[in-house]
C-alpha cells in the first residue's frame, strides 16, 4: 500500500513539475526514462538546451534538493548518456542536470545545473 502511494505522490510531484517547465518554454521529450543504468524522470528540452530533470517532493524544497545522493546522480548521468547517444541533437547541443522541487504548498522550484553528472 506505501508503495502504490508513493508511486502515485511521485506522478503527481512529476506532473507538478512538469506544468512549471511548459510554463518556462519547455517541451517534453520523455518522462520516466528507464535504462540499465537508471531512471531519468523527465527529459525536456528549450531552445538547444536539453536537461534531464530528476523531480523530488519532500515537505520543504531544501529536503528535496538535498535528497539526490552522489549515486543518484551518477545514475541520471549514465543513462543521460544513453539517451544523447540515441538523440542527435542532444549530443550536439548543451545538456545539463536539472533538480525539480516540489512541495504541496508552493510552487515548485527549478535548479538548473544542479548537478554535474561525475560527481
Amino acid at each position: 500500500m506505501k508503495r502504490q502511494q508513493a508511486e502515485k505522490r511521485g506522478h503527481w510531484a512529476e506532473t507538478a513539475a512538469l506544468m512549471a517547465l511548459r510554463l518556462k518554454g519547455y517541451r517534453l521529450l520523455a518522462r520516466r526514462f528507464k535504462s540499465h543504468h537508471g531512471e531519468i524522470d523527465l527529459i525536456v528540452r528549450r531552445g538547444k538546451t536539453t536537461a534531464f530533470v530528476e523531480v523530488k517532493a519532500r515537505k520543504t524544497h531544501d529536503e528535496a534538493i538535498t535528497a539526490v545522493t552522489v549515486y543518484q546522480s551518477k545514475r541520471i548521468a549514465a543513462a543521460a548518456a544513453l539517451w544523447m547517444a540515441k538523440d542527435a541533437a542532444a549530443a550536439q547541443s548543451y545538456c545539463r542536470f536539472d533538480i525539480v522541487a516540489v512541495n504541496v504548498y508552493l510552487w515548485p522550484k527549478h535548479i538548473e545545473n544542479a548537478f554535474s553528472g561525475d560527481r
